[in-house]
């Protein structure tokens, strides 16, 4: 089976996990997920945090986002603006919100178009080295391949749940591993050259 299958399989089965949670878990989890990231994120004020508008069963980082804003952290979400790319617009929490592709809302076409310093990052699965696999398309890959490009770092926090882990995930050459991983169980820090780097700058 070549790597991509065997994410095809994982993703599936993660997925399944994820959508089997019962409302009551979901909302509990993701009550345990705002604590952990109200205590243990450290992101100052005037940086620029991209999050992402919740579809299906993905956690709800809404009150996450909005509590950071009250802390003077700049807000910004993606939008997809072909099968290639997607964007960060920066976005007030509150401020009206429009269909950004993939199922998800981001700000206006009007909004700026930014650089985000630390990434919130959707997965349908993660290992314990911080390896993930997205939902197959390569946005965030190629996002944060780009930002690289320009000599950014962005710190890359993947957020999911506990259900989602899986023993090992087949890394490809084009993979961006995670810097740290948020689930309802708390955040958890990965040594992954310049990217552990910049996040061990943003956390003290």
């Amino acid at each position: 089976m070549t790597p991509p299958e065997k994410k095809t399989r994982l993703r599936a089965m993660t997925l399944a996990k994820r959508d089997a949670l019962t409302p009551n878990q979901k909302a509990a989890h993701e009550q345990a997920l705002l604590h952990h990231a109200i205590n243990t994120l450290n992101v100052p004020a005037g940086t620029m945090l991209a999050g992402f508008w919740p579809i299906r069963s993905e956690p709800d980082i809404r009150p996450v986002l909005a509590h950071f804003q009250s802390l003077g952290v700049h807000l910004c979400l993606p939008a997809v603006l072909d099968r290639e790319t997607i964007v960060f617009r920066q976005w007030l929490a509150g401020s009206a919100l429009h269909p950004a592709g993939f199922g998800t809302m981001s700000a206006g076409a009007a909004a700026p178009v930014v650089d985000p310093d630390v990434l919130l990052v959707p997965l349908s699965a993660f290992d314990r080295r911080g390896n993930r696999i997205g939902y197959g398309a390569g946005h965030y890959d190629r996002a944060i391949h780009k930002l690289h490009e320009k000599g950014r770092l962005p710190r890359l926090i993947g957020i999911a749940f506990d259900v989602q882990e899986v023993p090992s995930v087949p890394a490809e050459p084009h993979d961006v591993a995670l810097s740290a991983l948020l689930t309802e169980s708390g955040l958890r820090n990965f040594v992954k050259g310049n990217q552990a780097d910049n996040a061990a700058s943003l956390s003290r």
